[in-house]
């Protein structure tokens, strides 16, 4: 079976990537969101073993400890952490595997994982960014200039990705980023894999 392709998506926080990342899944069944663990608290809505692997400060440690993670890192005041195991057996299966992480963790990840892709996905403005924030009803004032803050310097590590979507309008940003994972299975080495019985079949052909 051809292997997967593995994708790290980044962006600041308010730009819209989970709820992109959201809509690609469930027009693309080859496509899966690697679940990442993490010491935050649970959203509202969120599920755990969905959303995130919600566990405390001392598993987290103890999982790092025993290297059963990919990549790991702490932003703002939590811990996040991709599983090893996990991401293999999703390659393994013929699915491309999302990992939604920070420029931190995309750092680790591109020195450990030859030929993963990376997209950042960018607000179309700063007003943009903060008002979304907002509508969240998440966070109080302060922590929502914190988040701007941090968003400032999330965004200048940008150039580091291979890949750049900015969200203005949803569904022609949901239309570029689908654009990248159909075009990187149309490369010849990706092709060459899927369909090596019917090219093998079509050279061996005599007219």
């Amino acid at each position: 079976m051809t292997q997967g392709n593995l994708y790290i998506i980044s962006a600041p926080s308010g730009a819209g990537k989970s709820s992109l990342v959201a809509a690609l899944v469930a027009d693309r069944p080859e496509v899966e969101v690697s679940v990442s663990h993490t010491t935050r608290a649970m959203r509202p809505g969120e599920q755990d073993g969905v959303n995130y692997h919600f566990v405390d400060e001392e598993t987290f440690v103890g999982m790092t400890e025993q290297g059963l993670f990919l990549e790991h890192a702490q932003v703002f005041d939590n811990r996040y952490g991709t599983s090893r195991q996990s991401i293999q057996a999703q390659l393994q299966k013929g699915k491309d595997v999302i990992l939604e992480i920070d420029w931190q963790g995309a750092r680790q990840i591109r020195k450990l994982v030859g030929g993963c892709k990376s997209i950042y996905i960018l607000p179309p403005s700063v007003a943009s960014l903060k008002q979304r924030l907002q509508k969240r009803g998440q966070d109080d004032d302060a922590l929502i200039e914190r988040r701007m803050r941090d968003a400032v310097s999330e965004m200048s590590h940008y150039d580091e990705f291979d890949y750049i979507v900015i969200n203005d309008e949803f569904e022609q940003a949901k239309k570029e980023l689908s654009a990248i994972f159909v075009s990187n299975r149309l490369l010849k080495d990706f092709q060459q894999q899927q369909h090596a019985d019917l090219l093998a079949e079509l050279l061996a052909t005599e007219v």
